[in-house]
């Protein structure tokens, strides 16, 4: 039952209008779904990625416009990268970013590091990206510069053993790098992108909120498994929820060791299944048990910043 690498990362945005024109005007991503949070649809869901939306290039978002700021610290993801091709792609990406009057800091492994204009710290960096990808022609980004998908997270702990043996025995995680309080992990297969998770041991509490990591999304593949799974990971002794069949896929959720929540997704039917390409993203998709509700969830939604989404 194998880990691919990173299906999804799903944080919290406070600011419908910011977060639409920052992720597909700026960072190029195509916003693939409009939805809600199944469980409380009076709540935007929004799905960005490739130009399909492929598993491994998605970052999603809640809307939870009264959540405060987060704080980094242990049990936070305090940083999501993004792949980029090459060096030279990183190099335009600075001079882009500089040009929104986004601030960067090039950090060590040469990668740039910035924050969102929602507070969300992200990065990027040049990668093998041997991941699928499906570029957005209709975007703003030329194909050379786009970014390929999510290439790592950085993830705040208490107990960095602890940590660190969930994560190999669980999952499969293998250490690359270690020092005195920072592992860094890899899963194993072709390529690091989605695959590479960075675990410092941190003293302060982070705080979950507006710009801040929810959850990080495992990418398992089919849904042969996911009950395997679920299985596993109850024997591990977490708190693991029932099989969630999403209008997409289907997940697991679970706490890890550590305090990070973690989901195990499969691939789905994707986001172009019941809605043509040239037109995903571009109006609210319910899934079909909420469909008589369209009315009243439409009603209690706020109004959709159409303007701030990216159309050429």
């Amino acid at each position: 039952m194998p880990i691919n690498g990173i299906h999804h990362i799903t944080a919290v945005t406070a600011d419908l209008a910011v977060n639409v024109r920052f992720y597909t005007h700026t960072l190029g991503q195509r916003l693939v779904a409009r939805t809600v949070i199944q469980e409380e649809p009076e709540t935007y869901h929004l799905f960005y990625g490739d130009r399909l939306g492929t598993p491994g290039t998605e970052m999603t978002f809640f809307h939870w416009p009264h959540v405060k700021p987060h704080r980094a610290g242990a049990r936070n993801v305090n940083r999501t990268t993004y792949a980029a091709p090459d060096e030279a792609a990183v190099t335009w990406w600075e001079a882009r970013l500089a040009e929104n009057s986004i601030d960067t800091i090039r950090e060590a492994n040469g990668a740039l590091a910035f924050t969102a204009p929602d507070g969300m710290p992200l990065g990027i960096v040049a990668s093998d990206a041997r991941v699928h990808y499906e570029h957005w022609h209709d975007g703003p980004i030329p194909e050379a510069y786009a970014l390929r998908g999510i290439h790592s997270n950085t993830m705040g702990v208490r107990n960095l053993t602890e940590t660190v043996d969930f994560l190999g025995e669980m999952f499969g995680y293998a250490v690359r790098a270690q020092q005195a309080n920072e592992v860094q992990m890899l899963l194993p297969g072709g390529g690091d992108t989605g695959r590479l998770l960075t675990v410092p041991q941190m003293d302060n509490m982070g705080f979950r909120g507006v710009g801040s990591v929810h959850h990080i999304a495992l990418r398992i593949g089919g849904g042969d498994h996911i009950e395997d799974w679920r299985e596993r990971l109850l024997s591990a002794g977490l708190d693991v929820t029932e099989v969630i069949r999403r209008h997409y896929f289907e997940s697991i959720y679970a706490r890890i060791p550590g305090g990070v929540l973690f989901e195990l997704a499969t691939d789905g039917r994707g986001f172009a299944a019941d809605v043509d390409t040239g037109t995903l993203g571009e109006s609210l998709t319910l899934p079909p048990f909420l469909e008589d509700k369209r009315s009243e969830i439409e009603a209690k939604l706020p109004p959709f910043p159409e303007d701030a989404l990216y159309r050429g």
